[in-house]
């Protein structure tokens, strides 16, 4: 049922994580965490939407539209769980 996940290759450049890691534990150790998970969402926004782009047009416009679902329910979820924890932190 979920062959097409466990099937789908997306390539991501190491600059690019290293990137990622170096700006999330910069902005964490200055206590900015709702920029470090912004940055972090951009960047795998990035990654499915606009560096694999043709990736994922080559598949089944069937498969594209379960992923693109699966994706956007899992960024609500992100985005749900983000004003969750926001709401509950103490500003200092």
């Amino acid at each position: 049922m979920l062959e097409f996940i466990t099937d789908t290759y997306l390539s991501i450049p190491m600059i690019q994580i290293i990137l990622l890691m170096l700006i999330s534990t910069i902005s964490l150790l200055f206590g900015k965490l709702k920029l470090a998970l912004i940055i972090n969402y951009l960047f795998t926004l990035h990654w499915a939407y606009i560096s694999n782009r043709d990736s994922l047009m080559t598949m089944d416009l069937e498969h594209f539209g379960l992923i693109s679902t699966i994706y956007f329910v899992f960024g609500i979820g992100v985005v749900l769980v983000a004003a969750f924890a926001f709401m509950f932190q103490k500003s200092q």
